[in-house]
């Protein structure tokens, strides 16, 4: 491949067009890169041989050629190697999360296999108090009282729930299992620290963002021109801004700028971007009939994580939050979540688009205080006269 690389560049080839192809497209990508040759990523649905003509390498290779010279192939986005470094990190932590959680899942169904339900009682199986009391059982203790008043701060006030799921046949080889069980948990659990650590690294190297020509500021999502721009930035850094969107994490805002890097001129809208994460519904229309289709699979570490952030906004009294509570009721609670991670997408392409752009929230009454109150007025009076009623509008006395 690198002697390739040489020979592309002796014979003076300025631009190579790679097929995605599962992984294979990665190596090719990555060594032509390397030797400074304009790489370029497409997708293997956009370059479908033409119908009528045989199915061979070469004339595929023909093909290629062809639609890259006369520019009318659209490139997939390819993060640059060091978003790509920042990448594998945060992906590698959330699978060996993932991983590490399924070994939560499978000591407690050891537990209950022993006649113990402590989740009954405990909100989750990660707490101190739990973590004790596990220790104590496979150290030997079968008390169930004793094993209770283990329990640390608000638990405590749940001795006689605890010492009822405490009361099972906890044996040695439960015993053993569960040493086993906790001593992968914690292995996971070093892991994932030493990734954490190395992913804040790798985000403090990357180059500094460029401020852009000024543009209007973000306020839930929207312009706002009531804040200076020169002192909008506030000398915070992306992940710092990105944090105060409501529902973001630290680790959320990780995995955001590893996904999208930092260079938002591949998606020249908030709506390219969008569309590129298959948060955006299709349109499909036969003849004069139109319908909604499903959203695609886009990026799965993306979208996964931008739904733990609308989850946790919705809970939220800001406008992010009302406006997933005035969605559920009429689409229900899926596309609820797929619209508010859809607003946050946007207003993180404002942030990473804008160096000095800061997250402003319109506020969980933003939609009232805008209502045309004489449109509405209008709509209910003609309703009631449909019913044939007469209306007289009065004030309502203060």
């Amino acid at each position: 491949m690198s002697a390739l690389a040489v020979q592309l560049m002796s014979t003076g080839i300025e631009k190579v067009t790679v097929e995605s192809t599962s992984d294979y497209w990665r190596m090719w990508f990555y060594l032509l890169e390397a030797a400074g040759l304009d790489v370029q990523l497409v997708n293997a649905r956009d370059v479908k041989s033409v119908p009528g003509r045989p199915k061979t390498d070469k004339l595929d290779a023909v093909w290629l050629a062809k639609l890259t010279e006369k520019g009318l192939l659209r490139p997939s986005f390819v993060p640059p190697a060091p978003i790509r470094t920042l990448r594998d990190h945060t992906r590698l932590r959330v699978d060996l999360t993932r991983e590490r959680t399924r070994y939560w899942q499978r000591l407690e169904k050891l537990l209950e296999d022993s006649l113990i339900k402590i989740s009954s009682v405990a909100s989750t199986m990660t707490t101190l108090s739990i973590r004790d009391m596990l220790e104590a059982l496979i150290a030997g203790e079968r008390d169930p009282r004793l094993l209770a008043g283990l329990a640390r701060g608000r638990m405590r006030t749940k001795n006689t729930e605890l010492v009822a799921a405490l009361n099972g046949r906890f044996d040695d080889h439960h015993s053993e299992l569960a040493r086993i069980l906790l001593d992968q948990i914690d292995a996971l659990t070093t892991q994932i620290d030493k990734l954490t650590t190395r992913i804040e690294d790798l985000i403090t190297s990357l180059p500094e963002e460029s401020a852009p020509e000024p543009c209007d500021h973000l306020d839930g999502g929207q312009p706002d021109s009531r804040h200076d721009r020169t002192a909008a930035g506030g000398g915070l850094s992306v992940l710092q801004r990105l944090a105060e969107v409501p529902g973001f994490s630290q680790r959320g805002a990780q995995v955001v700028v590893a996904e999208l890097g930092l260079d938002m001129t591949r998606f020249p809208t908030a709506g390219h971007l969008a569309s590129w994460a298959k948060l955006t519904p299709r349109t499909i229309q036969s003849g004069a009939t139109l319908r909604n289709g499903k959203i695609g699979k886009g990026n799965p570490y993306l979208k996964g994580v931008l739904g733990e952030v609308a989850a946790a906004a919705a809970k939220t009294d800001t406008f992010l939050g009302d406006r997933y509570r005035r969605l559920v009721k009429r689409r229900g609670k899926l596309k609820a979540l797929v619209a508010v991670a859809r607003s946050i997408l946007v207003i993180v392409w404002h942030l990473l688009a804008d160096p000095t752009a800061r997250f402003h929230d319109l506020g969980a009454d933003y939609h009232t205080n805008h209502i045309d109150k004489n449109k509405k007025i209008r709509n209910h009076v003609r309703q009631l006269q449909a019913l044939g009623y007469t209306v007289t509008l009065e004030h309502a006395a203060a």
